[in-house]
């Protein structure tokens, strides 16, 4: 993670901060453990496999309450544990054997310092957006790349597509290089907007969320796709879409890019 260094005395903070102010000097009171070249690695995999676990319940359920079913988009369809474990196995190996060096080599050359006042809402709220935003074209581009050079597709990309209908703990079986881009991409956008670092810690947790909704096969009438108006918001639908048909719907969250660049396709699957 990203933290801005902060020598400064306290200042005054506004009214924007001090609704954030409680917050953050909780999390400043773990800063010890936030601090340390831990802390990334048990941050992200906490946060997923707590984001995936209520959908592997809801699979397992799905074979005793039918009903369950109405909200899945492929209603026939539940991950085995041969799919799960390898899933949740690779996952926790390339975090261990390769997210960690990274941080701990980044840790040890740019030690930060917590700034004692928390952000402004306004200004979190606008960064996340724009962290998104960001997010979702560099990912556009990277995608669309991988699938159309053959080479690319074969070397990198091919094994997050092992798995033709998603499922919640499929969001991160992938290549350790592309494992590598999307988390360069979610570092460089937190850096380049400056963002605070209660900002990145929640623009992460948003963007872990998202990623495991769109691979989840559950689409719920609160899904985040419902909740955006105007088709803005592809979701879980149009994530499904991409895997089912690999030549449409590249951008992982919003639609604009495959609106624009005629790669959009759509479908209507109504909760049942």
């Amino acid at each position: 993670m990203s933290y801005q260094n902060s020598s400064d005395p306290q200042v005054l903070c506004s009214s924007e901060q001090l609704f954030l102010q409680p917050l953050w000097d909780h999390l400043r009171s773990w800063e010890a453990l936030i601090q340390s070249p831990f802390f990334p690695v048990i941050f992200s995999i906490t946060t997923y496999v707590a984001f995936c676990l209520p959908f592997v319940v809801l699979d397992i359920l799905c074979s005793w309450v039918p009903a369950l079913r109405r909200y899945k988009i492929h209603p026939d369809f539940s991950p085995s544990a041969r799919q799960l474990l390898p899933c949740l196995g690779q996952t926790l190996y390339q975090h261990v054997m390769f997210v960690f060096p990274v941080t701990l080599l980044h840790w040890a050359s740019r030690p930060a310092l917590l700034p004692h006042e928390a952000p402004e809402l306004l200004l979190l709220l606008h960064h996340i957006l724009f962290c998104l935003l960001l997010f979702d074209t560099e990912f556009f581009v990277w995608h669309l790349l991988h699938h159309k050079v053959p080479w690319l597709y074969r070397t990198f990309h091919k094994v997050h597509h092992q798995n033709p209908s998603s499922f919640a703990l499929a969001t991160q079986y992938m290549s350790v290089w592309e494992l590598f881009s999307l988390g360069f991409f979610d570092m460089m956008n937190v850096t380049l907007l400056g963002c605070h670092p209660l900002t990145s810690l929640i623009f992460h947790v948003v963007n872990i969320w998202l990623s495991v909704e769109d691979h989840s096969g559950y689409n719920f009438p609160w899904s985040t796709h419902r909740l955006v108006p105007f088709g803005w918001y592809g979701g879980v639908v149009h994530h499904d879409l991409h895997h089912s048909h690999f030549n449409c719907n590249f951008a992982p969250y919003f639609t604009h890019w495959d609106k624009i660049l005629g790669t959009l396709r759509t479908a209507s699957v109504p909760a049942r």
